[in-house]
């Protein structure tokens, strides 16, 4: 399945229904509202200008509202239920703003009738929009459960339980998406070392990176005979940094316990481990004001940036800014940028964490430190994409692997952008050590299992009292 593709005919189908809402939406007002509106005709309506720039600009709006639902982030699989209550809202919203703000004296200066014509540019758009976009659903649920499309995915294990999970996909009259690509077999696992099961493959687990890759795996399903639960997490965390949804049966997710969302997938027994907290109009929002907010304090603050570039070529020699290497969103390496709080040599011997009174720290990089001025940069790490304003603090692969090996569930915090300040510098602040790196990690974990604008909001304000305050070392 091509998620672009299926992404692409949602949007052009709301781009034509919202034109036809509203072009049905004029016919309406011309022959109900506004007979003796003094038009001559109904061409003459039509091409008027309001009414004409409403034709092409009030669909786009439309677009633009669904996008902040989060409606096109997942194509497949949707719910019928959620799709008919996101469609309902996003059309009231879309409705409302455009009704009050342009159209209720846009034509008729007095407001009469005005809640009989916002009744009607509801019903008409809601029924263009749901309409289009359940015949586009139907249609892929139909192509999912004939097997024509889905969702190219590995078991993990090959024991009896991995086994009787296939038939039971197999003998689905109605399919879940999962195409079984094959197995992998754990080291433990030694029972049995054929190369097949059920006529599917079976690979080992050191090979799992490059199977991903050669047989385009878009899923992950955990189906282990053991009943230890320290087993079981030993496997998952091995199966973090392949950054693929990682499903678990509801057996196992209640021996694990762990606070995880069951994901809707037309009623099978699956939990996706990997899906953060944050619904998908939540991260649209949450993105969008990422920008809205870099863009204003990249332009209110530039004065101040030309100070402090300024100080810092005054106080040692050297560039303004400093940019390295880190590890951001699904895993990849980004250019950060920072002002250079310390002298050009500091890392001439490999990559060293800073520590207390270290001496390649200037003395006017000990002062952006402690307010955390040498961070501010990274706005337009945020304006490109590379960051948010919060989420976990991105680290360099060298530290990265370090980290992994002590807790390998770190992998977690790539399904979500980096930040420039997050719940852990606010609680626990810079790591001088690995084994600090590990401990900020679990306030890092808990934002992950906990994110939401209004946490967002709190961890903001907190790090403006750590600036102000002088709080930043």
């Amino acid at each position: 399945m091509r998620k672009n593709k299926q992404i692409a005919k949602y949007v052009l189908g709301d781009l034509i229904s919202t034109n036809i809402g509203w072009f049905l939406f004029n016919l309406m007002r011309f022959y109900v509202f506004f007979p003796n509106a003094g038009f001559i005709n109904l061409k003459s309506f039509l091409c008027y200008s309001p009414v004409l720039k409403g034709q092409f600009l009030f669909p786009l709006f439309f677009i633009f509202v669904f996008y902040l639902s989060g409606y096109y982030n997942r194509p497949f699989l949707k719910s019928r239920l959620g799709e008919f209550f996101t469609t309902l809202f996003s059309v009231a919203i879309s409705v409302l703003v455009i009704f009050f703000s342009i159209l209720i004296n846009d034509i008729q200066k007095l407001p009469v009738n005005s809640y009989n014509l916002l009744i009607g540019l509801f019903v008409l758009n809601f029924f263009c929009v749901y309409a289009c976009r359940a015949f586009i659903t139907q249609r892929a649920t139909r192509c999912i459960h004939e097997k024509r499309w889905g969702f190219n995915t590995l078991i993990i294990g090959s024991g009896e339980k991995a086994r009787t999970l296939y038939r039971e996909l197999m003998q689905m009259k109605r399919s879940l998406g999962f195409l079984i690509s094959g197995f992998v077999r754990l080291p433990e696992e030694t029972a049995g070392q054929s190369s097949t099961l059920e006529t599917l493959p079976v690979f080992e687990l050191a090979d799992l990176e490059q199977i991903i890759q050669t047989y385009n795996i878009e899923e992950l399903i955990v189906a282990l005979d053991s009943e230890n639960k320290n087993a079981i997490h030993k496997t998952i965390n091995s199966l973090y940094p392949c950054n693929l949804p990682i499903r678990l049966q509801l057996d196992e997710w209640e021996m694990l316990t762990t606070q995880v969302k069951i994901s809707n997938i037309y009623g099978t027994p699956f939990i996706d481990i990997c899906k953060c907290s944050l619904s998908e109009c939540e991260k649209n929002i949450k993105r969008l004001f990422d920008i809205i907010i870099s863009v204003i304090a990249l332009v209110l603050l530039s004065p101040f940036f030309a100070v402090i570039a300024l100080k810092i070529k005054l106080d040692t020699a050297g560039p303004v800014f400093y940019t390295q290497k880190r590890i951001g969103f699904r895993r990849k390496e980004f250019t950060l940028y920072k002002f250079r709080t310390m002298c050009v040599d500091a890392e001439k011997d490999g990559p060293a964490l800073s520590k207390e009174n270290d001496r390649r720290i200037t003395a006017f990089g000990h002062f952006m430190r402690k307010y955390r001025i040498d961070e501010l940069p990274q706005f337009w790490n945020v304006i490109i994409g590379d960051m948010s304003i919060v989420g976990p603090r991105p680290e360099r692969a060298y530290y990265i692997e370090q980290i992994v090996r002590k807790a390998p569930y770190y992998s977690l915090l790539h399904q979500i952008r980096p930040g420039i300040t997050s719940w852990g510098m606010v609680k626990f602040g810079y790591a001088r050590n690995v084994d600090e790196m590990v401990e900020r990690l679990k306030y890092e974990i808990l934002y992950l299992e906990n994110m939401s604008l209004l946490v967002d909001l709190k961890i903001i304000i907190y790090t403006i009292k750590t600036v102000i305050t002088g709080k930043g070392i």
